[in-house]
C-alpha cells in the first residue's frame, strides 16, 4: 500500500506541475527572451526554470507561484549572464519577430517607431531597472508580487521602480522620445 500511495502522489506531483508548466511557461518564455534576446537561450532558460522549480518544491513556502517561478527565472538568467560573462545587454526585439513554441504574447504591444524606439531606451537601463519595470508593466505584476519575485522590501519595491521610471524619463528626454 506504501508504495500505491507514493505512486499516486508522484502522478499528483507531476499533473500539478504540467498545469504550472501549461499556466506559466509562455510568459516565463517571453520575459527570458526579452532579458536575454535569444529565442533558443530563453527556451532552454524556461526548462532550467521548471527543473529547479521541481527540486526547489522541497523549500516552497506555499507563497504565491508566479512570483516564486519568476524569482528563480531571474536567478537562472543571472546566472546564465555571469557565466557567458554577457556585458552588453542585446535590446528587445519585435514581438512579431520571436519564434515559439508557446505562440504569441497576450500583451499588446506599442505600435511600430513607439515600439522600437522604447525598447531601445529600456535597452539602455541597468539590469535591476529593466526587469521591475518589465514585471510591473509588462507582466502587471503587484507590488506584493514584485517583492517575491525580487526578493526586496516593500520600500525598496517603489523606490527601485520610482527611480527606474525617473531614469527612463530622462533617458526618453535626453532621446527627445516624451513629448509634454
Amino acid at each position: 500500500m506504501d508504495s500505491e500511495r507514493r505512486k499516486a502522489l508522484e502522478e499528483s506531483r507531476m499533473e500539478k506541475l504540467d498545469d504550472l508548466y501549461r499556466k506559466y511557461a509562455k510568459g516565463l518564455y517571453f520575459y527570458l527572451h526579452r532579458l536575454s534576446g535569444s529565442p533558443s537561450i530563453a527556451e532552454d532558460l524556461v526548462q532550467e526554470t521548471f527543473l529547479r522549480a521541481t527540486v526547489s518544491l522541497s523549500f516552497y513556502r506555499h507563497e504565491d507561484v508566479k512570483p516564486w517561478l519568476y524569482r528563480i527565472a531571474r536567478n537562472i538568467y543571472i546566472d546564465e549572464w555571469r557565466r557567458r560573462q554577457r556585458w552588453k545587454w542585446i535590446p528587445f526585439i519585435e514581438k512579431e519577430e520571436m519564434i515559439s513554441p508557446y505562440g504569441a504574447p497576450e500583451q499588446e504591444t506599442i505600435a511600430g517607431e513607439t515600439s522600437r524606439k522604447l525598447e531601445e531606451l529600456l535597452g539602455l537601463l541597468p539590469e535591476n531597472y529593466r526587469t521591475i519595470i518589465y514585471l510591473r508593466e509588462f507582466e502587471e505584476f503587484t507590488y506584493s508580487e514584485l517583492e517575491e519575485a525580487l526578493g526586496l522590501s516593500g520600500a525598496q519595491v517603489k523606490v527601485q521602480l520610482h527611480r527606474a521610471r525617473q531614469r527612463l524619463k530622462q533617458l526618453g528626454a535626453k532621446e527627445e522620445f516624451f513629448h509634454d
